[in-house]
């Protein structure tokens, strides 16, 4: 399984990347958060391990914007607080776990093994719809032939996906995946570059859309 750990304190990084690894995990490592937010858009992980108190961009910060993609991969939080509002912040922004330092080295292991036996029993690395299946871990739809996925068109994918055919307002797509963003102009954008490759692999379901005074909703619905 594949872990990114996001930790400033190179000793500490150093020790945890060592013992991972002894595990048999493949891990990649980021000294900042915003080195540690360019790999999660470059790659799929399985775990995310991240201090919070890191140079560029913290913890709360980078699992915010990983959040805000539509992505679920479990995130475990490292930080030298042990305060409680500390553990409450976190947990608000869709951490998974907790662990104030200094820890056990055992008990870090511990805590990554419980989240990666999560992510193989219970998520959701294929959704399907007709006959389209989106594979998040490789960002790839299928359907008579297949196409790599920016992890963005992903995301989007997996929204409609879970909503199955229950319409989704462009601003609820913008608040969930990109909350920064004022315009609904995006969620076009990536509408139309998803046609584009729901046609390119032979779906038998397209995005369809409805506009009314509150603005337009997406869903998928079988190709007539």
């Amino acid at each position: 399984m594949k872990l990114l750990l996001a930790e400033d304190e190179k000793e500490l990084s150093r020790a945890v990347e060592t013992i991972l690894t002894h595990t048999g995990y493949e891990v990649d490592v980021a000294f900042d958060g915003e080195e540690a937010l360019a790999l999660f858009y470059e790659r799929a992980y399985d775990v995310i391990i991240s201090d919070i108190m890191m140079p560029k961009l913290d913890g709360i910060e980078l699992l915010e914007n990983i959040r805000r993609q539509g992505d679920a991969t479990p995130v475990l939080l490292l930080t030298a607080k042990a305060e409680i509002d500390d553990r409450v912040v976190g947990l608000e922004a869709g951490a998974d776990d907790y662990l104030p330092k200094p820890f056990a080295m055992k008990e870090l292991l511990a805590r990554v093994q419980a989240l990666a036996r999560r992510v193989q029993g219970y998520s959701q690395p294929e959704l399907k719809c007709g006959n389209v299946i989106l594979q998040m871990d490789e960002l790839r739809l299928t359907a008579r032939n297949d196409v790599q996925l920016s992890l963005q068109e992903a995301a989007l994918m997996r929204l409609l996906l879970l909503s199955s055919e229950r319409p989704i307002k462009g601003r609820s797509i913008v608040e969930k995946l990109w909350a920064d963003e004022t315009e609904e102009d995006k969620v076009e954008l990536y509408i139309a570059y998803l046609r584009d490759k729901l046609d390119s692999i032979g779906a038998d379901i397209v995005i369809a859309e409805e506009r009314d005074e509150d603005g337009t909703a997406f869903r998928l619905v079988k190709e007539e």
